[in-house]
C-alpha cells in the first residue's frame, strides 16, 4: 500500500510555490520517495528523467510501472512555470519567455544562441526591491522571492527545447547561465545558491554544468558577496556598478547609500582573490548621465587602486530603453570615447552585444506590458 506523501510535499505555506524535485538534495529525494511507499532507487530514476533526459511527461518514464507514473509526477514535479507569451528575434536564436507563477506573479527568462554557446538569462525574484530608476523591474517593486526549483525550471525548459531541436540552429545544450534577469540574486541568497548547486551537480543529480559557465550578478550586497566567496563555487561574480562615484551611484543604484563604491569594489576584489575568478564590472551606459569621458577616467582609477588588471574586466552595456523612460542609450561617439579612455589606461573592456531590443528585451519589460 502506498503511504501518505511526506510532509515536505504537503500543501505549501501561503504564498509559497509547491515543493518540487529540484528543491531537494539527492538524500532528501530518496527520503521522500521512500516515505511515499516506493523503493529508494526510484529517486535516481526520477532524477535521470528530469535532469538528464529532460523528461517531465510521465508517459515517457517507461522504466517505471505505468500505474505509479502519474502519482509520482503529481507529487514531485508540479508545474511551476506557465508560459504567458513568447517573443523571438535574431533569426529566432533569441527567445524571451514571460512566465506566470502559481500565485500570478510574472517573471521572464531569455535564451540566446550564439555560434559557440547558448546562454540563458534567468530571473531569481518576481520583481526587484533595489529600485534602480533606469530598470523596468526595479520600478515595479518586489513581489516575492523565487524558489530554487522555479529558478532551475527556467534552465530546464531551455535545455529541453534545445535538445529537441525547437530553437533555430538545431539540437544543442545550455552552456552558460547568467543570473541577470528579474531580481537581485544575492537578496534571494539561499534559493539562488541552491539553484547553482542543482545546475552544477553531476548528472543525474543535477544538470552537470560547469560552475565557470555561471555568472551571478549583484548591485553590491557586500555581506553576501563575502559569503559567496566562501561557497567553493567558482562562478563568475558580476558587479553592477554603473557609476564610479558615490554622488551619481547613490542616484542610479540606491543601495549605494548603504555600501558605497569603495566598499563594493573592495568586496569584488576580495572575491577575485579568494576564488581566482575574474570579476565582471557591469556598467550600463546612459546618455549624458554616466557616459562622460571624465567618468571613464575615474572608473579606471577606481579599478587600478585594487591592484593589477588581472582581477577585473569592465563590461559596458548600451542601455535598452524602456517605453516612456527619460533614460536612453549613449550616443555612439560617447560610447567609443568611453571605451578609448579605458583602453588607454589598460583596463580590459568590451561592449556587450545587446540583443532583444525589438522584443522588449530589457529586464521586466514584458512583465510590465502584460500588467
Amino acid at each position: 500500500m502506498t503511504k501518505t506523501l511526506p510532509l515536505v510535499f504537503e500543501a505549501p505555506r501561503r504564498g509559497q510555490p509547491p515543493r518540487h524535485w529540484a528543491d531537494l538534495t539527492p538524500a532528501e529525494r530518496r527520503e521522500v520517495v521512500e516515505s511515499a511507499g516506493h523503493r529508494a532507487f526510484r529517486a535516481r530514476q526520477l532524477s535521470a528523467h528530469y535532469f538528464e533526459g529532460l523528461r517531465t511527461d510521465p508517459a515517457e518514464w517507461t522504466d517505471l510501472p505505468a500505474d505509479v507514473r502519474d502519482d509520482l509526477a503529481n507529487a514531485f514535479m508540479p508545474q511551476l512555470l506557465n508560459p504567458v507569451r513568447q517573443t523571438m528575434c535574431d533569426d529566432d536564436t533569441t527567445v524571451k519567455t514571460l512566465w506566470k507563477l502559481h500565485d500570478g506573479s510574472l517573471v521572464e527568462s531569455v535564451l540566446m544562441r550564439y555560434p559557440d554557446r547558448v546562454t540563458m538569462c534567468v530571473s531569481s525574484q518576481a520583481g526587484c526591491g533595489m529600485a534602480c530608476p533606469f530598470c523596468a523591474t526595479g520600478q515595479g517593486g518586489l513581489q516575492r522571492n523565487m524558489s530554487t526549483a522555479e529558478i532551475v525550471e527556467q534552465v530546464v525548459d531551455g535545455a529541453r527545447r534545445l535538445s529537441r531541436g525547437e530553437i533555430a540552429g538545431g539540437p544543442g545544450r545550455v552552456s552558460n547561465v547568467v543570473f541577470m534577469g528579474m531580481g537581485e540574486p544575492l537578496a534571494n541568497y539561499k534559493p539562488v545558491i541552491g539553484a547553482v548547486r542543482q545546475l552544477t551537480a553531476p548528472t543525474p543529480d543535477g544538470l552537470g554544468m560547469s560552475a565557470r559557465g555561471i555568472t551571478v550578478s549583484t548591485v553590491g550586497l557586500v555581506p553576501r558577496m563575502h559569503q559567496l566567496a566562501s561557497e567553493n563555487l567558482p562562478v563568475t561574480l558580476a558587479l553592477s556598478l554603473h557609476a564610479p562615484d558615490d554622488e551619481l551611484r547613490d542616484e542610479l543604484v540606491p543601495i549605494n547609500t548603504r555600501w558605497n563604491v569603495d566598499e563594493v569594489v573592495d568586496a569584488a576584489w576580495e572575491y577575485a582573490k579568494a576564488t581566482k575568478r575574474r570579476v565582471s564590472i557591469e556598467y550600463i551606459l546612459i546618455r549624458d548621465i554616466n557616459d562622460q569621458a571624465f567618468r571613464a577616467d575615474l572608473l579606471a582609477k577606481v579599478m587600478k587602486r585594487r591592484g593589477t588588471w588581472g582581477w577585473v574586466h569592465v563590461n559596458l552595456i548600451p542601455l535598452n530603453p524602456t517605453p516612456g523612460s527619460k533614460w536612453t542609450a549613449s550616443r555612439r561617439r560617447d560610447e567609443d570615447e568611453f571605451v578609448r579612455r579605458l583602453e588607454a589606461r589598460g583596463v580590459p573592456v568590451t561592449v556587450r552585444d545587446t540583443r532583444g531590443r525589438e522584443i522588449d528585451g530589457a529586464c521586466g519589460q514584458l512583465a510590465a506590458t502584460e500588467k
